[in-house]
C-alpha cells in the first residue's frame, strides 16, 4: 500500500485522532493542529516502536515494509528514533534510548495542559523529531516558538524535517538544562524530557504568570510525573497532573547502579534477615501507577530495581546514592511473609515500608494530590498544598551523573 493521499485519509490515523478525541486528550482548540501536522512526516524510515506491555522494541524499516512503517507511526505507542547518544550503527534496537517520538497521547495531553492562547511565546524543550515544535508553530505561528536539544545530528534532522514541513520555530543546538536566554522571556516552557531538578533557568527566563510543563522524577525509579508549576519570582510553584515515562535530560541521567559493588561491599552472608507481611500485590503496582511515585518522593537517595519473576520468587533491590546500603525483598508465591535482607548504615527497607504506611494512612493518595515548590535554595515535595504537609527533596540525593550546572 502506498500513501500518497492525504495525510487523514489513512485508516490509522483516523483512527488515532477518534481516540485521542474520545479521551480527552485532543481538544478542540489542538484539533486542527493534529489534522495539519503529521507525526509520520517527523520520523525516520529506520525506527523502533517500543512495546509497552514486553517493555522491548521492535525495528521497522519504512523501505522494507512501508504498512508496518505506517502502523506503527500510527499507532499510540512511543518511537526510539536514536540510541546510544548516536554511537549505536545497525539495525537491531541498541542498549539505551536516547531520542525518541512520544506517544500522540502524551504530546497532545502535554499541550492540552499546556493551556496556549494567541500570541505566546514557548521555549520547548528537547526537540527530538520536532513534531512538538512543530504543532506549537502551526498554532502559535512563525516567531513563537523556540526548540533547543543537546544532540547536534538530532536538532539537524528535525530542523529539515519541519522546514520540508513549512513550519519554521528557532530550532537550537543547546543544552536544554540552560534554556535559552536569547529568546526569553517566554510564556510557557515545555519540556518532552525528564528532569530530577527543576533547571534555575527555566525559572528566570519564565514570565511572572508563566508556566512550566515538565515531566519530573526522582532517582528511585523511571516514574515520573507531569508537573505543571506557575512561575512567581524566583519560585515556581504548582500540581503534578499524571504519572508518565519519559527519557531524561542528559545532565541528569541516573547513574549506573553496580549491583556487584553493592554485594561486595554488604555481602549477602551479613547483612541482617527479616520478614515483612507486605504483599508483592501491594508493593509491585507496576509502570505508570501512583506507588513507586510516591515511595521516591518519600525516600530520598535510593534507587529500586524490580527483577522478573522466576519460578514464583520475584526479589525487589534498593541501593543507596548517598553509601554502599542495600536491601532486597524476595517475595515468593503461596508465602505468607517475604523474606528482607538490609546491609550497611541505611536500613533501606525500613525507609521504604515507612513512606509506604506513610502513604496508606493518608488514603493512599494518588499523584495529582501531590506537587511541588522551586526556588534558588532547593525543591520542596507536597501533599494537597504547600501549606499542609511540604518536604525537601534533597538535590544531593537524586543520583544524577553529574552535578546540577
Amino acid at each position: 500500500m502506498k500513501y500518497d493521499a492525504p495525510l487523514m485519509d489513512r485508516p490509522g490515523r483516523k483512527e488515532l485522532g477518534r481516540y485521542l478525541m474520545e479521551t480527552g486528550v485532543l481538544t478542540s482548540d489542538w484539533a486542527p493542529t493534529f489534522a495539519a501536522v503529521d507525526r509520520a512526516a517527523f520520523l525516520p524510515d529506520l525506527m523502533w516502536p517500543y512495546d509497552m506491555t514486553t517493555g522491548g522494541s521492535a525495528t521497522v524499516d519504512k523501505r522494507k515494509d512501508p504498512d508496518a512503517w505506517y502502523a506503527a507511526a500510527d499507532d499510540n505507542v512511543p518511537i526510539v528514533t536514536q540510541w546510544d547518544d548516536g554511537a549505536h550503527r545497525g539495525t537491531e534496537p541498541g542498549k539505551l534510548s536516547t531520542s525518541s517520538s512520544s506517544m500522540p497521547s502524551v504530546v497532545y495531553g502535554l499541550l492540552r495542559d499546556l493551556t496556549i492562547e494567541e500570541g505566546m511565546r514557548v521555549l520547548d524543550v528537547g526537540t527530538g523529531t520536532g513534531e512538538t515544535a512543530g504543532a506549537l508553530t502551526h498554532r502559535l505561528g512563525r516567531g513563537k516558538v523556540t526548540t533547543v536539544d543537546v544532540d547536534r545530528a538530532v536538532s539537524a534532522a528535525a530542523r529539515e524535517r519541519l522546514c520540508r514541513q513549512g513550519l519554521h520555530p528557532q530550532v537550537v543546538v543547546g543544552d536544554g538544562f540552560e534554556g535559552h536566554a536569547a529568546g526569553a522571556p517566554y510564556d510557557r516552557v515545555l519540556a518532552t524530557v525528564g528532569v530530577r531538578r527543576i533547571p534555575p533557568a527555566w525559572i528566570r527566563q519564565t514570565r511572572p504568570g508563566g508556566v512550566i510543563l515538565v515531566p519530573w522524577g526522582t532517582a528511585y525509579g523511571n516514574a515520573d510525573a507531569v508537573a505543571r508549576l506557575t512561575v512567581q519570582g524566583e519560585t515556581a510553584v504548582g500540581p503534578f497532573t499524571r504519572p508518565v515515562e519519559f527519557m531524561k535530560l542528559r545532565s541528569q541521567r541516573g547513574r549506573v547502579i553496580d549491583h556487584d559493588a553493592y554485594l561486595s561491599a554488604g555481602p549477602l552472608n551479613d547483612a541482617d534477615r527479616g520478614t515483612t507481611s507486605l504483599t508483592e500485590e501491594e508493593f509491585v503496582t507496576g509502570r505508570l501507577t501512583d506507588l513507586p511515585f510516591v515511595l521516591g518522593l518519600r525516600v530520598p537517595g535510593c534507587r529500586q530495581a524490580v527483577a522478573d519473576k522466576r519460578e514464583g520468587a520475584r526479589p525487589v533491590w534498593f541501593y543507596s546514592l548517598t553509601d554502599m546500603s542495600w536491601a532486597c525483598v524476595l517475595f515468593r508465591e503461596g508465602q505468607r511473609d517475604a523474606v528482607v535482607w538490609q546491609s550497611g548504615r541505611r536500613r533501606l527497607w525500613d525507609e521504604v515500608t515507612d513512606a509506604y504506611l506513610w502513604w496508606k494512612n493518608r488514603g493512599s493518595p494518588g499523584v495529582s494530590r501531590f506537587g511541588l515548590s522551586v526556588d534558588a535554595h532547593g525543591q520542596q515535595a507536597w501533599l494537597d498544598d504547600p501549606a499542609y504537609e511540604s518536604w525537601t527533596v534533597p538535590l544531593g540525593s537524586l543520583g544524577m551523573k553529574a552535578p546540577p550546572h
